[in-house]
């Protein structure tokens, strides 16, 4: 049985840009979409056509020192309040006519920034266990479960528990298992509950503060992306082998049991939720 007095929002998080680091915050509006604001853009690789996602390192090894918020609270015209601070210090607005030559001189491949996916989008996706091979970087859809136009890799929210953060810490003690290498949405205070508790969340709808509900649809697969260097963090391949590869549980959307933590849902009704708000399952 869920313990509801200690199973409250510990973190609520946002990533404006999609691959790019976020901003944590105190309080959000719940859409349709997720988190108001949550990746509105995502830069497009104008050789190929893909969204930009640090899903395949070797081809942007750098796109976690890019760094991307608002200077306020988003709304539907969210284009000039986004900043992007690019890892030379160099702060970039959202509406400056010149943005995408500097995000293509920075990174060294022509992008632009684009606040709707074009359809079909798809973003190239590294997977470590087949390196060297022809089928190192495969191509996947984006958004399979949220709306048509979104830079969602397949949900508007995606959860993590503290509960699977301590079990982490305890199965890889040398590794630093901190909520920014999971980029989760939400981090939902689970104190004294079962390792990896999330995972018999899936199929419930939960009521988050005074109106929000959600309902989880699936476990959060996991890639190499946990295991990148990021802000102060190192890379740690063994952040995947010793720790989240531990979680091996049966994903709906996969048909098929991955190494998975967190889990993916959709917003049935929308509204405010803060730090602090409890959960009723």
């Amino acid at each position: 049985m869920i313990n509801k007095t200690v199973t409250t929002v510990a973190g609520l998080w946002r990533y404006p840009v999609k691959s790019m680091i976020g901003e944590e915050l105190n309080t959000s509006f719940i859409t349709k979409n997720g988190v108001l604001g949550d990746r509105a853009f995502a830069l497009l690789d104008n050789e190929t056509g893909h969204v930009v996602s640090a899903k395949n390192p070797k081809k942007w090894p750098d796109l976690f020192y890019y760094h991307a918020s608002y200077n306020a609270e988003p709304n539907v015209d969210v284009l000039t309040a986004l900043r992007i601070r690019l890892p030379d210090g160099q702060v970039l607005k959202g509406d400056d006519a010149h943005i995408n030559d500097a995000l293509s001189t920075a990174l060294a491949r022509s992008v632009t920034l684009k606040n709707s996916a074009p359809q079909q989008s798809r973003l190239e996706q590294f997977w470590p266990e087949f390196e060297g091979q022809a089928d190192e970087v495969s191509q996947e859809v984006l958004a399979g479960d949220a709306p048509t136009g979104t830079f969602f890799d397949y949900a508007t929210l995606h959860i993590l528990t503290t509960s699977s953060l301590a079990k982490l810490r305890e199965l890889h003690p040398e590794g630093r298992y901190q909520v920014e290498r999971f980029r989760p949405n939400l981090v939902i205070n689970t104190e004294d509950q079962d390792d990896f508790v999330e995972n018999n969340w899936v199929g419930k709808t939960i009521k988050i503060g005074a109106s929000v509900q959600i309902q989880i649809t699936d476990p959060c697969p996991r890639c190499v992306m946990p295991t990148l260097a990021q802000g102060d963090l190192p890379q740690d391949k063994a952040i995947f082998k010793k720790g989240i590869a531990q979680n091996n549980v049966y994903v709906p959307f996969a048909g098929r049991s991955l190494p998975s933590i967190g889990v993916y849902a959709r917003v049935i009704s929308t509204g405010i939720i803060k730090r602090g708000d409890t959960l009723i399952f």
